[in-house]
Parts: structure tokens; C-alpha cells; sequence
């Protein structure tokens, strides 16, 4: 897959930190699994550590661009920060020795059963608050228990956590397009840890010997998707697209399936 490609997809990852709070992972992981394929069983532990470190930056931007009334949202959540980054670090450590086909499963599964919630469980498509009514409740905070777990598993599939951030934010009261600003600093506290212990792995599986890595990342790969990425979400931040609450949270859970059949054609 060349530079210009990545650059484009990078543009799609740009697009779904914005609008999605995904930080680009749910995009990344299968795109340089499939970049990355020649290196057979290392392609997925390389694409999950490349996706890490695109979701660290992508999500950093995006935070520094928030308007601050935003983020003023996760007053309240102070403990949740370090819990997600405890657990980040030990889903990603994790990660270095699961098997492929496992994590490949577990992403596609994890990605599967959260839509099919998002679809069936009240909370998700119904909570806008409908025209001329007072509002349902006062957003609050995720509780700070749910840190460790979340940041665990979305460090192992190497997805930043928003796929569980987006939707308990949606439920505790917030519309789509604060859910998915918030999700952004909440995928930062995973990505960070997980990517540091990406860096520091160990000599790459023999299968990526000579690929140019930088311990489990393929820099090449970041460097591509970050450049297609990084004037989108300025743009998208700076200008953010008026949405209909309702049709947002109908997009998320729609590129949640896009996603999973995506990484299903990365199999073998």
C-alpha cells in the first residue's frame, strides 16, 4: 500500500477522531494489518501498536482544539484518567503475546456485540431530548471503577477505548457531539501507555525482521496516515459539521459494522 492511499485513509481517520471520538484506531488497525500483511502473524501485533501511536497524536490534537467548556465535562472523572492508563498498559503488554487469530476474533467479536447493544439497548439512539421538552438529566460522570477494564481491552485490540467511552458518555446523559469531543482526552490516557510499551517491546517477531520497525510500530505507515489526518481534524474542529443528534449516533453505530467487516477481510 503506498504513501498516497495511507495519506487518504489518514483523511477517513482524521475524519472519524472528529466526528466519532474513535482517534483513528477502528480505521487504523485493519488498514495496516492489510498494509502490513507480508508479515504474516506479526502484521496484526504491528498494526495494533502502529494504531496506538496514530491514536496518541490524533487524539492529543484533537483535545488541544476542543473549546475548553467541553472538556470542562470530565470534571469529576479526575481518578478515571490514571485507571485507564493502568489498564491501557496492561492490555497492550498483554497484546505481545496473544495469538493473532485471537486477537483478530476478539476485535471482530468486540466490535460486533457493541453495535448489536448500541442497537437493541435502550440509551444510545433514543436519548436525544425531543424539541420544546426540558432536558432528561444532568450529564454525569463515568464512574472511575470502569477505567481499568475499559483501558485494558481497548489497549489489547488497539482501538483507544471509545467504542466504551462513546456510548457511556451518550448514557450518562451527553449528546453525540460532546460524547465523541470527550472521547478524545479519554483515548489519550489509553494510547499514551500503550504505545510506550509498544516503543519499548522487545525485538519485533522474526516474520518482521528487516520491515523497518521501531520496537512493534511501523513508522512509516503512522507517518502516512498522520499527514492525511492531522489538517482534517484542525478543519473539522475549527468548522465541526451540524449533525442531527439521532443521525450521529445512527453514523457511529453503522462504521462499527463497517469496521468489523473491514478486519474480517484482513483474515487469512
Amino acid at each position: 500500500m503506498d504513501v498516497v492511499t495511507l495519506t487518504a485513509i489518514g483523511l477517513l481517520t482524521g475524519a472519524t477522531t472528529v466526528l466519532f471520538g474513535f482517534g483513528g484506531g477502528f480505521v487504523a488497525v485493519p488498514v495496516v494489518a492489510w498494509a502490513d500483511a507480508a508479515l504474516g502473524t506479526a502484521a496484526l501485533p504491528v498494526a495494533t501498536a502502529t494504531s496506538a501511536l496514530v491514536m496518541v497524536v490524533n487524539a492529543a490534537f484533537a483535545t488541544a482544539v476542543t473549546p475548553r467548556p467541553v472538556l470542562l465535562a470530565l470534571r469529576g472523572s479526575g481518578a478515571l484518567l490514571p485507571l485507564l492508563a493502568a489498564g491501557a498498559c496492561a492490555g497492550a503488554y498483554a497484546s505481545r503475546f496473544a495469538p493473532p487469530a485471537l486477537a483478530r476474533w476478539a476485535f471482530v467479536a468486540y466490535t460486533a456485540l457493541t453495535a448489536l447493544d448500541l442497537l437493541l439497548r435502550p440509551g444510545f439512539l433514543r436519548t436525544a431530548t425531543p424539541p420544546g421538552a426540558a432536558p432528561a438529566r444532568i450529564p454525569r460522570p463515568l464512574p472511575a471503577g470502569a477505567g481499568a477494564p475499559i483501558g485494558a481491552v481497548a489497549a489489547f485490540l488497539g482501538v483507544g477505548g471509545s467504542v466504551m467511552t462513546v456510548p457511556a458518555l451518550r448514557r450518562a446523559g451527553h449528546p453525540m457531539r460532546t460524547a465523541t469531543a470527550l472521547a478524545n482526552p479519554l483515548t489519550l490516557a489509553v494510547a499514551l501507555p500503550a504505545v510506550a510499551v509498544s516503543l519499548a517491546a522487545s525485538p519485533p517477531p522474526a516474520a518482521a525482521t528487516g520491515a523497518g520497525l521501531i520496537g512493534l510500530v511501523d513508522p512509516y505507515a503512522a507517518g502516512a496516515l498522520l499527514l492525511g489526518a492531522l489538517p482534517v481534524i484542525a478543519v473539522l474542529r475549527r468548522r465541526p459539521p451540524r449533525i442531527p443528534d439521532r443521525l450521529h449516533a445512527c453514523a457511529y453505530l453503522a462504521l462499527l459494522g463497517l469496521v468489523a467487516l473491514a478486519m474480517l477481510l484482513t483474515g487469512d
